[in-house]
């Protein structure tokens, strides 16, 4: 994992592409169940959002309108910061690849964000973290009861509260923004 992250050529890939190919062969290389592809696929998918999360949080700190807004980017960027680390710790003890950044679909989210200012900011920041947790947390749930592999089914149920944590968050600032207009 460390060449490729480290290769000339990783700066011309999507480190997202890059994480599912590595794991696809070494699953195509090994007899892995479809339900271990899918545990991996997870893996790649939380991570990839994790990375997204901190640095749109990153962001929401530097270029928030409200002080709401700005407190709950603090929050993503430290919660999101604690997931990605279990992810990493139980991919590297899994064999799994992870990104090593943002992929293209995360690099064009936070562009868009960060050409926007004021409260179209922060309306468009929290409408992308509702969703976004809305599909974490969909996706942690399924895990959590479905997945192959004991420690990712114990990784996706411990931070599952903690995404739920997250959207309810995120929908309540949402609904302080849209009173303030």
């Amino acid at each position: 994992m460390a060449t490729i992250a480290c290769s000339s050529d990783a700066s011309k890939k999507d480190p997202v592409a890059e994480a599912r190919f590595q794991n696809e062969k070494r699953i195509g290389d090994e007899d892995i169940t479809k339900k271990q592809e899918r545990d991996a696929e997870f893996m790649v998918d939380a991570a990839s959002d994790g990375q997204l999360e901190v640095e749109l949080g990153k962001l929401a700190r530097q270029k928030a309108a409200t002080p709401a807004v700005r407190s709950f980017g603090q929050h993503m960027m430290t919660q999101h910061a604690e997931v990605n680390q279990a992810l990493r710790a139980l991919a590297e003890q899994k064999g799994l690849s992870l990104p090593a950044g943002l992929g293209e679909e995360q690099q064009k989210a936070y562009q868009e964000l960060a050409a926007l200012t004021g409260l179209e900011f922060d309306k468009k920041y929290l409408d992308l973290m509702v969703d976004d947790h809305a599909n974490d947390v969909d996706a942690f749930d399924d895990m959590s009861e479905d997945a192959y592999d004991g420690d990712i089914r114990g990784l996706a149920a411990k931070y599952l509260p903690t995404l739920k944590e997250h959207l309810d968050l995120a929908k309540k600032v949402q609904d302080q923004l849209a009173e303030t207009k």
